[in-house]
C-alpha cells in the first residue's frame, strides 16, 4: 500500500476466470420452456452440460453450465414444479469468462501508485505478490531536550518531528523502518550513519544546523560523505541538507538532514525529503486534480532574500493564510491544506502550492 508499481500489472488469470451468473435465478439453454435439472452454488464444482430446452437453478457468481445462453431472474420467472416459463434475451445475466479483462492483458502500467483498489485489483487477478518502488527509510532525532511521553520537565520540550516522519515518509511512497532517539553528540550520531542496515534513505532530525549542538556535517566528512545540498534560501526550513554516503556498502544511502524546529522540519520535507522519495519511486508530487498554483489573499510579510513558505487554507482557486507558521510551531501546519511558496519580493502574483499530506 502506497508503494509504486515497478513492472506493468498483468493478468495471471481471466476476469471472470469462467462463465458465471450474473444474478440469482436459473440458467436456461435456448428458448423456453425449460425443465429443471438440479441447483448450482457459488463455489460449486460441477460437469453439468445444458440442451435446449434444459434449466439449472444458479446463484449469483456460480460457474453456469455448459450451453447456458441466458440466466433467467428468479423475479422473471413462472415456475411450475419442474417446469419453467419466462422471457429473456440470449447472453443476459451471463458474464463469460475473459469478457472483463483476457488472460495476460496489462491492466496497468509501471509507476501507478499502489491503492487499495489496485490491491483488490491485483488478488482478483491471481497475484500474491507485487513488485514495488518502496524506499526504506531510517529515522534518527537528536536532542538532549526531547522526549518522547508525558509533560515534559522544565528545559525539556516533547519530540514533535518523529510522530510526523511515518506520513510523511508515506506520502513520497516511503516507508520508516525504524527510528532512533539520541543525545546530541559526534559520535553517537557517526555510529547510527554508519550502521549497517538496508535502508536506502536516512533522514536525521535536529542536527543539520550550524549551532554547537549540530554535528550531521561532522558526521559526514568523518563518512566521506558528499553534500548536495547544503541550506536553501527558505524560511522556514533553510538549514536542510541533502548527502550520499560514498563508498563501500552505504554508496546508495542519501542522508537527509532537517532542521529541529518542527515546523521547519515540516517544510524541509516538503521541498527535500518527498520530492526525493517520489523521483526514487517515479510518483507524481502532486496528487491528480489539485491545482498548483493559485492566487494569495490576505496579509503576508514578504522575505527581502528568501522564500517563505506560507501555510494556507485553500478555497477554490485562492489560498488564505491561517497564520502560526513560525519555525518551532506546526499550528499552522496542522489547520493548513498546503504550503504557498511566496518568493522574495513578491509583488502579488500567482503563487505555487506545496500540498500537505494527509
Amino acid at each position: 500500500m502506497g508503494g509504486v508499481l515497478a513492472d506493468e500489472l498483468q493478468a495471471r488469470i481471466a476476469a471472470p476466470p469462467y462463465d458465471a451468473a450474473a444474478m440469482d435465478g436459473y440458467a436456461v439453454c435456448g428458448p423456453g420452456p425449460w425443465t429443471l435439472h438440479g441447483r448450482v452454488l457459488a463455489g460449486q464444482e460441477h460437469d453439468l452440460v445444458l440442451s435446449p430446452g434444459q434449466a439449472v437453478e444458479v446463484a449469483t457468481g456460480a460457474r453456469v453450465p455448459e450451453g447456458t445462453t441466458a440466466v433467467l431472474p428468479y423475479e422473471h420467472a413462472r415456475r411450475n414444479a419442474d417446469v419453467l416459463a419466462g422471457d429473456i434475451a440470449p447472453g443476459r445475466h451471463v458474464r463469460r469468462r475473459g469478457e472483463e479483462t483476457p488472460e495476460g492483458a496489462v491492466v496497468l502500467p509501471a509507476g501507478t501508485v499502489i491503492t487499495p483498489a489496485v490491491l483488490g485489483l491485483a488478488a482478483s487477478l491471481a497475484h500474491d505478490r507485487l513488485p514495488v518502488y518502496r524506499p526504506r527509510v531510517r529515522a534518527v532525532v537528536s536532542g538532549d531536550e526531547l522526549v518522547d511521553e508525558g509533560v515534559p520537565s522544565p528545559g525539556a520540550v516533547r519530540d514533535a518531528i518523529g510522530p510526523m516522519l511515518p506520513g510523511l515518509v508515506a506520502a513520497g511512497g516511503g516507508v520508516l523502518t525504524t527510528l532512533h532517539r539520541i543525545p546530541d553528540g559526534l559520535d553517537a550520531l557517526t555510529a547510527q550513519l554508519a550502521a549497517e542496515g538496508d535502508e536506502s534513505v536516512l533522514v536525521v532530525c535536529g542536527a543539520s544546523s550550524v549551532g554547537p549542538a549540530d554535528y550531521l556535517r561532522g558526521a559526514l566528512v568523518e563518512l566521506g560523505a558528499e553534500v548536495l545540498v547544503d541550506g536553501v534560501h527558505c524560511r522556514p526550513g533553510h538549514p536542510q541538507l541533502l548527502a550520499q554516503l560514498a563508498g563501500g556498502r552505504h554508496s546508495r544511502r542519501v542522508v537527509v538532514g532537517l532542521p529541529g524546529n518542527p515546523g521547519a522540519a515540516l517544510a524541509a520535507s516538503l521541498t527535500l525529503l518527498l520530492p526525493l522519495l517520489c523521483a526514487m519511486t517515479g510518483r507524481a508530487e502532486t496528487a491528480p486534480g489539485r491545482i498548483t498554483r493559485c492566487r494569495l489573499d490576505g496579509e503576508v510579510t514578504v522575505h527581502e532574500h528568501d522564500t517563505r513558505l506560507v501555510a494556507v487554507e485553500v478555497l477554490a482557486d485562492r489560498a488564505r493564510p491561517v497564520g502560526h507558521d513560525r519555525p518551532a510551531s506546526l499550528r499552522g501546519a496542522a489547520a493548513a491544506d498546503a504550503v504557498a511558496v511566496v518568493p522574495p519580493r513578491w509583488a502579488g502574483d500567482d503563487v505555487e502550492l506545496l500540498w500537505l499530506p494527509v
